[in-house]
């Protein structure tokens, strides 16, 4: 299903998500595609520092069309697909 705002279409949004081994997700979106992000690279980001802890990572869910963690922390849909590879 697309989306829109104020006549602009939006991007991809996420549908679904799962943590892989090594900091790795797999991403669907609601285009149908499935898509690998390397969460690695957010790690030494201040934002994203507890990503660090394996167990805190593993509780990644979907909200909102995008990824999500406790303590709200969130990553852009756009960005997200954009910085990602297909599965």
């Amino acid at each position: 299903m697309e989306e829109y705002i104020h006549g602009e279409k939006l991007g991809p949004r996420v549908t679904d998500v799962k943590a892989l081994d090594g900091y790795k997700l797999l991403v669907s979106f609601n285009n149908g595609e499935n898509r690998i992000f390397d969460a690695s690279k957010l790690l030494d980001v201040k934002v994203f520092a507890l990503l660090k802890n394996i167990e805190f990572f593993k509780c990644v869910s979907v909200a909102y069309g995008t990824i999500v963690w406790p303590h709200d922390i969130d990553y852009c849909p756009d960005t997200l697909y954009s910085q990602s590879i297909p599965a």
